[in-house]
């Protein structure tokens, strides 16, 4: 009986954070960013509003795992909230943005947009793919545990959400040290624009919906994890 209580509560706990962890990964919010750089060329899609190109422009920028979108609002204002789902300007266009945040040198390589914080940003990458694969692995072994009341199962499948949530952290980290120290994010979100800018461009970024699920996601895999463990110890540790 305490047994099934604690795995049910380890259960809703490591639920809720790979659940959390999941809509990290599929959307597109862990940067956001602000710019007005006033140019209206290739970069940017005719916009039949849009009179003079040397105007300067409100830009908002999104990207995840998937995609990296902007879009454009006269009358906005800047603020995060401008990015929630249903607050965003229309027509919006996006691009692929697989292994983001590698940089997207939209010409030969080695290239200006191209920076040297590429490969330290590529374990990001390996990072969440292993991570969100641990998660998943783990949650199903968990499943096949519980009607068996299986110690092994039980501790194997607390290892992997361990080692998700262990991954999760790191990438959390990364992620942190690269938006506040390691990049250029003025040239990074401005990209092959940044030459052609009104002198008083301005970029501002911010954290995003997706990292703060994934943020708030990794304590509660953690914790889920080391209590499976505890589990099934404690199953070995009545078997004997």
């Amino acid at each position: 009986m305490r047994v099934g209580l604690a795995a049910l509560a380890a259960g809703l706990i490591g639920g809720v954070g790979v659940l959390l962890v999941f809509t990290a990964f599929g959307t597109d919010y862990w940067l956001l960013a602000t710019e007005n750089c006033g140019v209206v060329d290739e970069y940017s899609p005719p916009d039949e509003n849009v009179t003079d190109p040397r105007v300067p422009i409100l830009y908002f920028h999104h990207e995840g795992f998937f995609w990296r979108c902007w879009f454009n609002g006269d009358d906005f204002q800047e603020t995060i909230w401008n990015f929630w789902f249903t607050s965003q300007a229309h027509p919006k266009h996006c691009i692929h943005g697989y292994l983001f945040p590698m940089p997207i040198a939209q010409g030969p390589v080695p290239h200006p947009s191209y920076d040297a914080t590429a490969v330290y940003r590529g374990f990001w990458t390996a990072f969440i793919i292993l991570a969100v694969a641990a998660s998943l692995v783990g949650g199903l072994l968990l499943v096949c545990a519980v009607p068996f009341v299986t110690a092994r199962l039980y501790k194997v499948g607390g290892g992997f959400l361990l080692t998700s949530g262990g991954l999760l952290t790191l990438l959390i980290i990364l992620f942190v040290m690269w938006k506040e120290f390691a990049a250029d994010l003025q040239r990074y979100i401005l990209l092959e624009r940044s030459q052609k800018c009104l002198p008083d461009t301005h970029v501002y970024v911010y954290y995003g919906w997706s990292f703060m699920f994934a943020a708030a996601g990794t304590p509660l895999v953690l914790l889920s994890g080391l209590l499976f463990l505890c589990i099934g110890r404690s199953i070995r540790v009545e078997e004997k």
